[in-house]
């Protein structure tokens, strides 16, 4: 099965950064381009283990739909969300933790799988794993920013989120 590993470096301590990579308005925010919106579950606000989110897109005219639960969770270290529904064979997103001095580092393993065999297996190496890390990359950008600025805090509470529509 395809694996995608991305570390990244944040100049921020491992709570605030754990907080913002399980805000669904952060999440929504790095996901505006490729216009997918949460339409069921948790769709704001912090998630945590067992609940779920479901995603709306439209991606090659065809609108998609992708449920995600929360399956494992140990604040402020990891968490993992896999696919419960949806057009992947398997999905499963790691996120890791760990705080280095005054840094945290931040580890994406999304591991997945396209449906449909050998062709499944094709579309997962030429296109599929191109485009995820793409969507992945685009968060941490997000939330490094985020986590670096002044207004942290402002993100990581349960029940207030700048991004959040009122």
């Amino acid at each position: 099965m395809p694996t995608i590993l991305l570390e990244s470096e944040i100049n921020s301590d491992v709570k605030t950064c754990f907080d913002l990579a399980r805000n669904i308005d952060i999440l929504k925010e790095s996901l505006k381009r490729t216009n997918e919106i949460p339409v069921a579950g948790k769709t704001s606000g912090l998630i945590a283990k067992g609940e779920w989110i479901s995603w709306e897109a439209n991606h090659f005219g065809v609108v998609q739909h992708l449920t995600t639960k929360i399956v494992a969770f140990d604040s402020p270290n990891y968490f993992v969300n896999e696919m419960v529904l949806g057009v992947f064979k398997s999905y499963r997103h790691e996120h890791i933790f760990e705080e280095k001095g005054d840094i945290t580092i931040m580890t994406d393993r999304f591991i997945f799988e396209c449906p449909y065999g050998i062709l499944g297996k094709l579309v997962d190496w030429l296109f599929m794993k191109r485009y995820i890390t793409k969507l992945l990359k685009s968060r941490v950008k997000i939330l490094k920013f985020i986590a670096e600025s002044e207004n942290a805090t402002d993100y990581t509470s349960p029940y207030l989120s700048p991004m959040r529509e009122v």
